[in-house]
């Protein structure tokens, strides 16, 4: 099974599947659904076959399961494809991810019919282009994939989405045009860097390129100005929270917990093995810019009045932590952030879906909204105390293994920057428990009285015995009974919850996928550890008196 052409089939099979599910005729359009899911459920377990038969932790070479084929030779470009211990990791957290947003959006569109069959063709057409991006080894690929994820992103935010869905989608596209473009112009140099040829946008080709420091500087920030849109950090970061409280719970789930890793993953894979010395020029800026998302992101999450915008302020927290990892240029704080993004992957989908859930039994994403639903919905209250708790980085979950790694292997290089980052800390305590508070507890609603016939209300309609109705308030009310989590909603939140556990106590077998990647790179970069240096004591000085006698 070593010739099979894994990262391909993992490419195609869900690209003929959203063809497949584009084309369905009207008769058969409540097919989509299962044919969706189903096609993702296969290319997740070719997915983990081929890591089982096909990749080996610790091999020598970069990249395995290398597929490589000419594709506009006059060009340069090649159809390359492999992976490393990072890049198999994001792949396979959006295999898992994709059937399980699939899933949580079986009534994202009730009226079903052609715009069903778009919704879900397009939620399964972002699959293959996560794969080819996370996979590519030929920069202009990469590219291709990178500007190619836009196209069901704009559509599914733009034409599925909530109130402002225009606006949003429209603004994600120019802002992810804006940084593509960029980029473009930094492969077209790179390429005039490099070799030229065939394969003259091959990764190994253009790595340990002898270019001027000016030039490696300026493609440097070519790169990742559009890398920094797409994680997003501070000060590209505004389209993100207008994007994520316009999708669908799942649309906004694979952005941020899967697209926006690509704005990360960007930065290891291309900014630093391709611009070492521009990196660590760079590293001081970027370490500050990480810290001020950081901040940033956590301080405005707490004064939300939207559960899906505050969610996505504490993404844009959790990617700052992240880049400040990865600019510190330990092998800690490295494995920290590559594990981060695996971990935040999982903790940022429980918040985005349970939310999703909250909304459709409320009909409101206001935090205001709501009051006491833990007395009513407790097994959704449960959990997403729990997806909560994961997102603070409580220890036992699997955002704190990833957080302590990289604020612990940060405090040797950037004590001042890491003793500021720290107090996200306590800001995500403070968003995370203020969120639950004005969710869950406090009066429980009460159900309306029955009808003049004796029966239940029609609608079952739901007054909230508020506070805020003393100060004339409207009631609020539901249009229809509130149940807890059903048996769909428990199978969506079982893989995610697992993997917060899982990954909290036991993430040895994902860091030992890493940890080889992540030595590469540094050892790419050209740089080091930073030794531990201990005070001088009265041992110290006794020593150094016998000697001198």
């Amino acid at each position: 099974m070593d010739n099979m052409p894994w990262l391909s089939l993992l490419i195609v099979v869900p690209l003929l599947g959203a063809g497949v599910v584009a084309v369905l005729p009207s008769r058969s359009a409540a097919l989509a659904k299962p044919i969706a899911l189903g096609v993702s459920l296969l290319t997740l377990l070719l997915g983990i076959v081929a890591t089982a038969t096909s990749f080996t932790r610790g091999a020598s070479e970069q990249f395995q399961m290398v597929e490589q084929h000419e594709w506009i030779p006059q060009l340069g470009v090649s159809y390359s494809l492999g992976v490393d211990g990072i890049a198999i990791a994001l792949i396979l957290m959006a295999l898992v991810l994709v059937p399980v947003c699939l899933l949580a959006a079986w009534r994202d569109i009730p009226e079903g019919g052609p715009r069903e069959k778009a919704y879900f063709a397009m939620l399964l057409l972002l699959l293959p282009f996560m794969v080819g991006v996370f996979a590519s080894t030929d920069v202009f690929l990469f590219y291709v994939f990178f500007e190619a994820m836009l196209i069901p992103v704009y559509f599914l935010i733009g034409m599925f989405g909530g109130d402002n869905r225009r606006g949003a989608a429209l603004k994600f596209l120019l802002f992810s045009l804006a940084g593509g473009l960029i980029m473009l112009v930094g492969v077209i140099a790179l390429y005039v860097q490099g070799p030229g040829g065939a394969d003259g946008f091959l990764v190994e080709n253009l790595t340990g390129l002898e270019m001027s420091t000016t030039t490696g500087r300026w493609l440097f920030i070519a790169f990742f100005i559009a890398f920094a849109v797409k994680a997003p950090m501070w000060p590209v970061h505004t389209w993100l929270p207008d994007a994520a409280a316009a999708s669908k719970p799942a649309v906004a789930t694979l952005l941020v917990g899967v697209l926006d890793k690509v704005g990360t993953f960007g930065m290891i894979r291309f900014c630093l093995q391709l611009f070492p010395e521009a990196s660590q020029w760079a590293s001081p800026v970027v370490v500050v810019l990480a810290v001020f998302s950081v901040l940033y992101g956590a301080i405005l999450a707490i004064g939300q009045a939207d559960m899906m915008r505050l969610i996505a302020f504490t993404s844009i927290s959790h990617f700052g932590f992240i880049v400040l990892g990865i600019f510190a240029f330990t092998s800690a704080s490295h494995a920290g952030s590559n594990l981060y993004m695996v971990n935040h992957g999982f903790a940022t989908a429980a918040l985005f879906l349970l939310a999703g859930m909250l909304i459709v039994r409320r009909g409101s994403q206001r935090i205001d909204d709501y009051g006491g639903w833990q007395r009513v919905t407790p097994v959704l209250a449960g959990l997403f105390l729990l997806a909560g708790l994961a997102s603070l980085s409580l220890p036992g979950l699997s955002p704190f293994v990833s957080e302590f790694l990289v604020i612990a292997g940060t405090w040797g290089r950037h004590p001042v920057a890491t003793a500021f980052a720290v107090w996200a800390v306590v800001l995500a305590a403070l968003y995370i428990l203020l969120m639950y508070k004005r969710i869950f507890t406090g009066p429980p609603p009460v159900i309306g009285e029955p009808d003049e016939g004796g029966g239940a209300p029609a609608p079952a309609h739901v007054e909230y015995v508020r506070a805020d109705l003393d100060a004339g308030r409207p009631a609020s009310r539901l249009p229809a009974a509130v149940a807890d989590l059903g048996l769909r909603e428990k199978v969506v939140m079982a893989p995610i919850v697992a993997s917060l556990v899982l990954l909290g106590f036991f993430p040895a077998p994902v860091l030992d996928t890493l940890n080889p990647a992540v030595e590469r790179t540094l050892e790419i970069v050209g740089v080091s550890d930073v030794a531990p240096t201990a005070p001088s004591g009265p041992a110290d000085a006794s020593s150094t008196s016998g000697s001198d006698n």
